[in-house]
Formats: C-alpha cells, sequence, structure tokens
C-alpha cells in the first residue's frame, strides 16, 4: 500500500490551510495525492507532441498560485482538473502559433540565413567551423549524444525521444537550447579572435 492512499480529503483540506497560512512544504502533499491520476488524465487527453510532465507541471504551479481562489471543503480534486484543463488547452494554442509561425516565416528565414553564410568568405567559414568543434567539446558528453544522434547519424525526432526516455516535443526544445548555445559560443569565439587580431 502506497503512502499516497493514506491521504485522504481531510489531509488535502489541512495541507490547502498550511500552505495558504505560508507553508510551502505542505503543498508536497497535495502534489503526492493528485499527479498520478493528474498525468493519466493528461495521457488520455493530450495529442501528439505535447509533454504530458510539462502540463501536470505547469498545472501544479497554477493551483499553488491560486491556491487562495480555492472554496474550502468544496471537490477540491474537479478544482484542479479545471486548471489541468485550460493549461492543457493554453499549450494547445500556443503550439499552434508556433507551427503556424514556423510554416510561414521559416523558409524565408533559412533562405535569408543560407543567402548571408554563403557570401562569407571561405576562410571566415573555415573560422566559424574550427570555433564551432570548440564549442562541441565544450558541451556536456549527455548533450552531445543529441547532436550525434541528429546530425551525425540523422536519427528521427521519434527514435531520439525514446533512446532519451523524453517526449518528441521535449527532444525539439533541448535541441534548440544546444543550437543556441552553439551559435552564442561561435560568435563569442568570433568577436573575440577578430578582438585579438585588431
Amino acid at each position: 500500500m502506497t503512502a499516497r492512499t493514506h491521504i485522504d480529503d481531510s489531509h488535502v483540506e489541512d495541507s490547502i490551510r498550511r500552505t495558504r497560512r505560508g507553508d510551502t512544504a505542505a503543498f508536497a502533499v497535495i502534489v503526492r495525492r493528485f499527479e498520478t491520476s493528474l498525468r493519466t488524465w493528461l495521457t488520455g487527453h493530450v495529442p501528439p507532441g505535447i509533454d504530458v510532465d510539462e502540463v501536470a507541471q505547469r498545472t501544479f504551479v497554477a493551483v499553488f498560485s491560486r491556491l487562495d481562489e480555492y472554496t474550502p471543503g468544496s471537490q477540491f480534486e474537479a478544482w484542479l482538473f479545471t486548471i489541468a484543463r485550460y493549461q492543457l488547452k493554453t499549450e494547445m494554442t500556443r503550439l499552434r502559433r508556433v507551427a503556424d509561425y514556423h510554416a510561414r516565416y521559416a523558409p524565408d528565414l533559412l533562405q535569408r540565413e543560407l543567402q548571408r553564410r554563403g557570401d562569407e568568405p571561405p576562410e571566415l567559414l573555415a573560422a566559424r567551423l574550427d570555433h564551432l568543434k570548440v564549442c562541441l567539446q565544450g558541451l556536456g558528453e549527455h548533450l552531445r549524444r543529441f547532436v550525434t544522434w541528429r546530425y551525425d547519424e540523422e536519427i528521427p525526432l521519434e527514435e531520439m525521444a525514446v533512446r532519451s526516455g523524453r517526449s518528441v516535443v521535449a527532444v525539439k526544445k533541448q535541441l534548440w537550447k544546444i543550437r543556441q548555445s552553439l551559435q552564442q559560443c561561435v560568435e563569442a569565439r568570433m568577436a573575440e579572435a577578430e578582438g585579438g587580431a585588431s
């Protein structure tokens, strides 16, 4: 028998009262009591591409920040799931907007960036590649494996998600962060090299 089965409604209400009084640690009781049912519900309702863990976490953050709005003694679980539905709807709307933006603007932005890089002198491109190699070495091993999978082995995102135990959305987000980090590293090294040469 797990600890969760011992957390009844009176424990939940008591934890809510204590959390409202400033005992933030008491909120852990609420998370333990509802996280399994919330994740189970989300798993059955999220479309492909949405990270269940992300929506669950946002739901608990929203519940914590809005705890003063809850009416003591009413159906807390129903109130929590109403917030979860709103968080899921918000995430779906956000992803639709992102997809729409990329569908409209990504090809043009990519074309401009390729044009800009194609106009660079060969020695500048070679310098960028050298800096990129150094920046890649600066990544942790757990991050370099994502780069290897995606760009060396050309593994699909779905397979990367399986290998890393993450959702496809989480893998995309991780790759985006890695690319941003590498780009900033290369630009910083390029600027430093130019400063030293002048």
